[in-house]
């Protein structure tokens, strides 16, 4: 996290990283871009390749005037249902931001309870900077979190498909069943293991 003083005119993008994955928790992150460093190349997370992105997360965090990253696990995610732990891990985020943004920027229709004005934009992380560097941090940091969870549980592949539901990833399912990191309230999930 950079810490930074702002003013009620300072605006945060926020984005989550991890809604649809059968395993692993989910993350979100929050920018305040700097209006004097713009950052080429911003773009919704899933239309860049690994190495833009990774590029981009090192830029994002040298120039922002400020950025967080926060997330929910997963007995959160079977707790609560994956879009209210999706934005238990924005509010999150955006409550550890260093600083208090005037207004929030969030990406889609649905926004955490916060003090301060909010505006949901569907598409947002296509559309505003700001939500774009936060889908990038976002989905860095849960990706390096799956690359963890991998030297965990090496049978499921995470490091290739990162907890989504790929081919290998069912295949890896039926064989070992599911571990403590899949999300027990997913369908797939729940179906694999009543019929092992």
């Amino acid at each position: 996290m950079q810490s930074a003083s702002a003013d009620s005119t300072t605006v945060c993008g926020v984005d989550e990283a991890g809604r649809g994955p059968l395993a692993g928790p989910v993350y979100a992150a929050c920018v305040v871009l700097n209006p004097n460093h713009v950052i080429d190349g911003l773009a919704d997370s899933k239309q860049l390749s690994e190495k833009q992105r990774d590029a981009l997360t090192i830029e994002i965090k040298q120039h922002a005037v400020a950025w967080a990253i926060a997330s929910a696990t997963v007995e959160e995610i079977d707790r609560l249902n994956i879009l209210q732990a999706s934005l238990l891990a924005m509010q999150r985020a955006v409550q550890s931001l260093a600083l208090t943004p005037g207004r929030v920027l969030i990406d889609g229709k649905h926004s955490p309870a916060l003090n301060c004005e909010v505006q949901t934009i569907v598409n947002g992380d296509r559309l505003i900077p700001a939500i774009s560097a936060a889908s990038i941090l976002a989905k860095t940091a849960r990706d390096a979190e799956m690359l963890r969870l991998h030297q965990l549980y090496p049978q499921y592949g995470f490091d290739r498909h990162k907890g989504y539901p790929t081919k290998a990833h069912f295949a890896a399912l039926q064989q070992h069943g599911s571990c403590d990191i899949h999300r027990q309230s997913f369908a797939p999930v729940k179906n694999i293991n009543l019929n092992r």
